[in-house]
């Protein structure tokens, strides 16, 4: 849905003024949108954040023929204020979401994100911090764990798969993923099994959800980008589950809602809504979109345009 993004953002992207319009990346990866937004509008600025370290390395040698107009960063997305605020950018007038895990994350085997290779289990966007997906299947209280699956995994059978993973762990610690895939192929009914592709998708998703706190960043993360945004600004969001996408869709509605008391005659200024929807619901991908990137099929995608500054601007 590349070119879908690059036309929500366009208008806030083509260059009206003196000052170039600043666009961000939040989810650099490696570098394949922030190419494409650097391609198609030659008059921005674009910040490019990303926590994965390697990520930034291999992105920057993509982007470095576009020289000065690409400020990549080590950050998470969720620190785009503070990263703005550094850089004496005032404000964003394009932001763009690519959220979950990457391609890059998922075709690296030893990154441990892919139930459909062996690997260690670490599943750490970041690896300099936080804990491991081994740590958090080896140390969490059993009720954790099925809180997690069940919140981050919508997994049915959460009690049951959490139940063999503590008999398991008790024998010997969980350090690979084709043990973790195995034991959940043997935990699950056979009539669960036959349908909804891998049965060790949602766990896996569960994993990386929780060991990346990806929930609560996204949480403080899109407001921050709505606070961020100049006036005629777009935000553009690529979600790729529900709950990304259900919090999301909350900040959004309630950015393009009224705050007026009821029964007022006429609405004051400071209560009209700060967000225009640009997107009817959320858009899917087409066949075709779909037939060239099987990733692509569960992608939804949201947009706003900022329309009201905040009192205080």
């Amino acid at each position: 849905m590349l070119r879908r993004c690059l036309d929500l953002l366009a208008p806030a992207l083509d260059p009206a003024g003196a000052t170039p319009p600043v666009v961000v990346d939040c989810t650099l990866g490696l570098g394949g949108h922030s190419e494409a937004l650097l391609t198609r509008f030659p008059g921005v600025r674009l910040i490019g954040l990303d926590r994965d370290k390697e990520a930034l390395r291999l992105s920057g040698e993509r982007l470095a023929r576009f020289g000065d107009r690409a400020t990549l960063v080590h950050a998470v997305y969720d620190e785009l204020p503070d990263v703005l605020d550094r850089l004496g950018i005032p404000a964003a007038t394009g932001v763009l979401f690519d959220l979950g895990v990457s391609s890059m994350q998922l075709d690296e085997a030893d990154r441990g994100f892919a139930y459909a290779q062996d690997a260690p289990l670490d599943m750490r966007m970041d690896q300099t911090t936080g804990i491991s997906a081994a740590e958090v299947l080896n140390t969490y209280p059993p009720g954790e764990l099925v809180r997690v699956l069940r919140a981050y995994g919508e997994e049915k059978q959460a009690k049951r798969i959490v139940s063999a993973v503590v008999r398991e762990r008790a024998r010997e610690p969980f350090t690979n993923s084709a043990r973790l895939v195995e034991l959940i192929r043997a935990a699950l009914p056979q009539a669960v099994k036959r349908t909804g592709g891998n049965p060790a998708k949602r766990t896996f998703q569960a994993l990386r959800i929780e060991v990346n706190g990806e929930l609560s960043v996204l949480e403080r993360a899109v407001p921050a980008a709505v606070a961020s945004l100049a006036v005629g600004g777009r935000i553009a969001v690529l979600s790729y589950h529900s709950l990304e996408d259900r919090l999301v869709k909350q900040v959004f509605a309630a950015g393009a809602a009224n705050t007026a008391p009821p029964g007022l005659p006429v609405v004051p200024e400071r209560y009209q809504p700060r967000l225009r929807l640009l997107t009817r619901g959320a858009e899917l991908p087409t066949e075709e979109e779909i037939a060239e990137n099987r990733r692509a099929a569960p992608a939804r995608l949201r947009g706003v345009e900022r329309v009201r500054a905040d009192e205080a601007g």
